[in-house]
């Protein structure tokens, strides 16, 4: 299973959120596991059709995916992916 850990910025709307350990073959496949746990949490992630927003970054190990679009970047069992939100402001 991947594990799945999240930077603390989306703590702010999901206090609880916490790593988790999901069996997914791509991104796509594992943002829909994470919105069956945390519901609306890919509302953050991901605009209306589905493609990663721009202050989002997703990391499989050290390595920033390469299809923000469809999100078809392969996960292995033992991979490690971090979702990064970015901070903005003035």
């Amino acid at each position: 299973m991947a594990q799945v850990r999240f930077t603390s910025a989306l703590q702010r709307f999901y206090p609880d959120l916490k790593t988790l350990d999901l069996d997914a073959t791509n991104i796509a496949e594992l943002l829909e596991q994470i919105e069956a746990v945390y519901p609306g949490l890919t509302d953050y992630l991901v605009d209306e059709s589905g493609t990663l927003r721009k202050h989002v970054n997703i990391y499989i190990g050290e390595d920033l995916i390469d299809d923000r679009t469809d999100l078809s970047d392969a996960l292995k069992p033992q991979d490690e992916v971090l979702i990064f939100q970015a901070l903005s402001g003035g």
